[in-house]
């Protein structure tokens, strides 16, 4: 019998077993968060606080995914060039992928999927500010699992507009991952990290 699970029920343990997913143990595999990072401009970074202080002061009540997405994710996304060519943007991108003996299928849908036709540059998961990123790193690494190309990288980003994080996937064989470190809005200048991260990631696209 075919078991389907939704993607935002997935769990990390589940991704292990059935499709083989391991954590790379090479410190050099996702060096492109850390490494050659671009600096910002003045101008990006007055950008950045002004992020920083409406997402502080619309967080006095709850807020949900979709402002998540209007008040940080879009503006980090337009600084960093994904809204340029030769990037295209999806949003609610559904995704299936299935096991190899099929007897596991995932269903959902990508919140925001960047793209270089014909290639998935950066899969975006955007969760409530109450959600810890540990829910959404799965659910992004299943669907990165989904991509249809087998021979780039795949980038993922996780926020919940309070919290970032960056991962990489590559399918080649064995299917690996590694996770950056969690970057948060609330300290020092780890937004402007943040888009550094976008903008590194968007000029290895240009450039491969």
């Amino acid at each position: 019998m075919v078991e389907v699970i939704q993607g935002r029920d997935i769990t990390l343990a589940e991704l292990i077993e059935q499709f083989g997913l391991q954590l790379a143990d090479n410190e050099q595999f996702f060096s492109e968060w850390q490494l050659d990072l671009p600096e910002l401009s003045d101008l990006e970074k007055q950008s950045l606080n002004q992020v920083k202080a409406e997402y502080l002061h619309l967080s006095k009540y709850p807020i949900l995914e979709p402002v998540v997405k209007m008040v940080v994710l879009s503006p980090l996304l337009h600084l960093a060039g994904f809204y340029q060519p030769p990037f295209y943007i999806a949003s609610e991108q559904e995704v299936k992928i299935s096991s190899e003996d099929e007897g596991t299928i995932i269903r959902g849908g990508i919140d925001i999927l960047v793209f270089h036709p014909p290639f998935w540059v950066l899969v975006i998961e955007a969760k409530r500010a109450e959600y810890s990123l540990e829910v959404a790193i799965p659910q992004a690494l299943a669907y990165m699992l989904a991509n249809p190309g087998n021979d780039k990288s795949t980038y993922g980003f996780v926020t919940n507009g309070r919290e970032f994080q960056f991962m990489k996937l590559t399918k080649q064989g064995t299917p690996r991952y590694a996770l950056s470190y969690t970057l948060s809005l609330n300290r020092g200048d780890d937004l402007h990290t943040v888009v550094k991260v976008l903008k590194r990631l968007a000029d290895l696209i240009r450039n491969s």
